[in-house]
């Protein structure tokens, strides 16, 4: 295992590995704890595994909302870099087997700049899918979840109850909506200047 770069050599650490939050798309969480560590936390990834450092004070409860606030942070960071089409249809292929035993199968999936009251869209007849570039720089959780909520609507048109029960194979859906649901009211606020009331798909 290569050496921490932020620890300095002979620090002590305790360490203690646990499976992430359901969905994540992490296979383990390792946090080392470090009575050095004052009040900084950090996180990066190793292989398939997320460590995180924390001070050794922290009780299990703050541990645990710090896991998650790393987890979000790295997801905002590496989602910063933008798929492409090609890149996208590859996702919305992997989630459709993943979720929906491969019964979706998308045609095209792209992004577009025309979609501005919805995240994304699907026409079933053709087998598109696209996606509002505004998601674009979002975690990859959130740009997942517009993508299976399409791929459902490829087998399940509207918003009826058996849409619903097809989209809970998707484990981050109440966060993705509830992410996209915070992004919606911060634009309402009165501070930002010109932004139009959204609405996910």
């Amino acid at each position: 295992m290569p050496a921490d770069p932020l620890h300095r050599a002979g620090e002590p650490q305790r360490s203690t590995t646990s499976q992430p939050p359901r969905g994540s798309g992490t296979s383990a969480i390792e946090v080392r704890r470090s009575a050095r560590r004052r009040r900084t936390v950090s996180a990066y990834r190793e292989g398939d595994r997320t460590v995180v450092l924390i001070p050794a004070r922290m009780s299990k409860a703050e541990e645990q909302r710090w896991v998650t606030v790393m987890l979000d942070k790295l997801a905002a960071q590496e989602s910063k870099r933008v798929l492409g089409d090609a890149e996208l249809a590859e996702r919305a292929e992997r989630l459709s087997a993943q979720y929906f035993d491969g019964r979706p199968r998308p045609a095209s999936v792209r992004w577009v700049t025309n979609q501005n009251t919805r995240w994304g869209s699907c026409t079933p007849a053709e087998g598109s899918i696209r996606l509002s570039h505004r998601l674009q720089g979002m975690p990859e959780y959130v740009v997942d979840y517009v993508l299976c909520h399409e791929l459902a609507h490829l087998l399940v048109p509207g918003h009826g109850a058996d849409f619903w029960r097809l989209l809970d194979a998707y484990p981050r859906t109440e966060r993705a909506r509830g992410y996209l649901e915070g992004v919606v009211a911060a634009a309402r606020l009165p501070h930002v200047p010109g932004v139009s009331d959204e609405q996910e798909t």
